[in-house]
């Protein structure tokens, strides 16, 4: 069964804690076990607003990816999710990132995500939890690309105790 990694970002209330319920609410949709990367805190990209968490859980999905995107889509909705401007602030953000061996390219939907290899907020986290992982398009490692400035770990974790450095926040 491949393994998916789906990118979480929080921008509005309590950020940490959104991150905590998407992931409680991924995990209700699939039958493994879901593992979190670290979380980062990182510069939001579009109008002015407030600083994002970001982090990406790992798990196994045999689904097609517009199944997944219709259930991370609900989740959004389900934790409070208005679209109102492209790019704004919002409470929680799901994007599928990597399926791994999966393309996939259709209106609204890419897989891998179209701007993952720009974006260190998604590619750390991503890389964090799948360092041997591949692009399945070219079959080549997926890395942070020159020119792409590394981002900072805030040392958060999903849950309630602290990780020593190195640890991949799993569960």
């Amino acid at each position: 069964m491949p393994r998916a990694v789906v990118g979480m970002g929080s921008n509005l209330g309590d950020r940490l804690e959104n991150l905590r319920a998407a992931r409680r609410w991924i995990g209700r949709m699939t039958a493994g076990p879901v593992l979190c990367s670290r979380v980062y805190e990182t510069a939001p990209i579009g109008p002015p607003q407030p600083s994002f968490l970001n982090a990406a859980v790992l798990f196994d999905e045999e689904r097609h990816p517009r199944e997944l995107l219709k259930g991370l889509l609900a989740i959004e909705r389900e934790l409070g999710r208005v679209r109102i401007e492209r790019w704004g602030p919002r409470i929680v953000d799901l994007d599928i990132l990597w399926i791994e061996g999966v393309t996939c390219d259709e209106p609204g939907l890419r897989v891998p995500h179209a701007s993952l290899l720009d974006r260190a907020f998604a590619l750390r986290p991503l890389l964090d939890l799948a360092p041997d992982a591949l692009d399945p398009r070219t079959g080549s490692s997926l890395h942070l690309p020159d020119g792409v400035p590394e981002i900072t770990l805030t040392c958060l974790t999903l849950d309630a105790s602290p990780r020593p450095e190195g640890d991949r926040g799993l569960q």
